[in-house]
């Protein structure tokens, strides 16, 4: 069974992300024009500053070197988080956008733009944004009725007081 160079990437690059506390998300090698571009996002429950990323850069960066798993050829590494817009598509990315909106495509076709408030084993519980003067309601999306699922930026949320709301207004500072 062959492995891919992301694969093997990704059993090198892995467990030192982990050491320093973060999720590995993703792994891509990029051509740019005749450059190669190494691209890692990483991410974890409680987001990923500036300094964590600068530190896992360079243990990132010396493990490569080290290793030399890039080879001779040029290349740049970038390290980055998922964004603002992230798509969801583990467990673990769905409980991170908890009381974020989020459009969920359904499996049995049709959209749904709605606020995630809780999520277990099972799916999610939304509340879907009332229209029109309507009030919010909730409803339970299971895990098999979500086909994908991407959080939406949100500038001036009207309920966003206290915590959760200075939380969203530094992530889209950050964005």
């Amino acid at each position: 069974m062959s492995t891919t160079q992301s694969e093997r990437l990704r059993e090198l690059l892995e467990p030192l992300v982990t050491s320093q506390g973060l999720d590995l998300e993703e792994i891509a090698v990029d051509s740019v024009g005749r450059k190669r571009v190494l691209r890692v996002v990483v991410d974890s429950d409680t987001g990923a500053d500036l300094d964590a990323i600068a530190d896992v850069s360079r243990a990132l960066s010396a493990k490569l070197d080290e290793t030399n798993a890039m080879g001779d050829a040029a290349y740049d590494l970038e390290v980055g988080t998922p964004g603002a817009e992230r798509l969801l598509t583990e467990h673990r990315h769905f409980v991170r956008a908890t009381d974020r909106l989020v459009r969920f495509q359904l499996t049995e076709g049709g959209e749904l733009v709605a606020r995630i408030l809780q999520v277990d084993d099972e799916g999610v519980d939304v509340e879907v944004p009332g229209v029109k003067g309507r009030k919010a309601t909730a409803r339970r999306l299971g895990f098999p009725e979500i086909a994908r699922a991407r959080v939406q930026v949100e500038f001036n949320r009207k309920d966003s007081a206290g915590p959760a709301g200075e939380k969203d207004m530094k992530e889209e500072e950050e964005a």
